[in-house]
């Protein structure tokens, strides 16, 4: 599907970026804000797996792979958000399978009585950095969406990975000895 012989092109010396159908946009165009903040997303995951050791490592490279997929479908313009097989789109058994996993996960964790500080193991740490990047991702694909109309699965998509990402490091660090709780006040 994919060929990459030559890594530049020059076509984008001229401040302009490709999207799928050829057409071409303004680097600075808020759609490719928010297929950057996506990558960053894609890449902050690829940290997260390596600091966990293998734990959850099957799930975050099916995430890492749909985030791909993502990235492609915001990519793909038009108004038609049905998957082809020539155009990649984020359907609702990708969606389905997050909020199935969030589920299966958020069982086994005990209810919040306080909020959370971003902290913990290594790698819990890792995951909400990424969990903070995909919020920023999403805030760039709703963005993106006031001006083009993106695939609403897509959006539910990236809202559905932070909630999944933070129900992981909640697990990392409860098998670590329990989440870093805020307190309120707590240095006045």
């Amino acid at each position: 599907m994919v060929k990459l012989n030559k890594i530049y092109t020059r076509t984008g010396d001229d401040g302009t970026s490709g999207l799928v159908d050829g057409s071409r946009r303004a680097k600075s165009d808020p759609l490719f804000a928010a297929i950057g903040d996506v990558d960053e997303a894609n890449s902050a995951i690829g940290v997260a797996r390596a600091a966990l050791d293998g734990l959850h490592d099957a799930l975050l490279a099916r995430v890492q792979n749909d985030l791909f997929d993502l990235g492609a479908d915001i990519a793909t313009p038009g108004d038609d958000f049905q998957p082809s097989e020539m155009t990649l789109r984020i359907v609702a058994a990708q969606v389905e399978w997050l909020e199935a996993t969030i589920d299966r996960v958020n069982a086994d964790l005990d209810p919040l009585k306080s909020f959370i500080l971003p902290a913990g193991t290594p790698g819990a740490a890792a995951l909400h950095l990424a969990r903070a990047i995909v919020r920023r991702a999403e805030r760039a694909c709703v963005a993106t969406n006031a001006g083009r109309s993106l695939n609403p699965f897509a959006l539910t998509y990236v809202n559905r990975l932070s909630d999944l990402l933070f129900i992981l490091a909640r697990d990392v660090n409860k098998k670590a000895g329990g989440d870093v709780l805020w307190v309120p006040g707590a240095s006045r």
